[in-house]
């Protein structure tokens, strides 16, 4: 398969951190190549656990596989603990696998980025991680993919300190919006998750209709 015929989820995703939680966002457009559209309801934000969840960008190939070991090793090590992990501690997890799935020999490059959501005793907690393993943690909010550019403009004109989970549930859509409006790779829709002292919870999935009827 050429890199052309690759699936990309080109995208926008978005993370806020609110005074009761963590809200993760993102569009639901996959491309085939960047030309085509491959699918128009795909799912970018993940929930890994009760404590944890993700939004994904990148080749959809890679994606599926990181997710599938990262789930895997939180289970691995909460069992041999006996009690859940941290927050830092599956971001450091994910960012590893990242890395090392960047650095791979492949005639594909592995191109991925993800936001992690979470909760643990100590408190909620957002984080990026870079397409070559980086990791930073985020006070406020973050963007990644193709469409960031719009997205960001929203969320520092939209963002308060300390905003409820609800009210950063309507500036990541509106954000999601502005992003689906110009950048080609994203669109379709949005899905919203957020993360609170309830747990992860998808609490919006919405399509976009563009089809034309006369």
């Amino acid at each position: 398969m050429s890199e052309q015929k690759i699936q990309k989820t080109g995208t926008t995703t978005l993370g806020l951190v609110c005074k009761d939680g963590i809200v993760l966002a993102a569009d639901k457009k996959v491309t085939l190549g960047g030309m085509l559209v491959s699918n128009k309801k795909f799912d970018k934000v993940l929930i890994l656990n009760e404590d944890l969840a993700i939004t994904i960008a990148g080749s959809v190939s890679d994606i599926q596989l990181i997710v599938k070991l990262i789930r895997a090793q939180i289970k691995i090590d909460e069992l041999r603990r006996g009690k859940k992990i941290k927050v830092k501690e599956a971001a450091n997890l994910l960012a590893n696998l990242v890395y090392n799935n960047s650095r791979k020999f492949s005639a594909i490059p592995g191109v991925t980025g993800f936001l992690l959501g979470g909760r643990d005793e100590e408190g909620v907690y957002l984080y990026e991680l870079g397409m070559d393993g980086s990791l930073m943690k985020s006070e406020d909010y973050t963007c990644d993919g193709s469409g960031m550019m719009y997205a960001i403009g929203v969320l520092e004109a939209n963002y308060q300190e300390k905003m409820s989970i609800e009210e950063g549930i309507k500036v990541a859509v509106k954000a999601i919006s502005a992003s689906t409006q110009r950048d080609t790779a994203s669109g379709c829709g949005v899905d919203v998750v957020t993360i609170t002292k309830d747990g992860t919870k998808k609490v919006l999935t919405k399509l976009i209709d563009t089809k034309l009827t006369i």
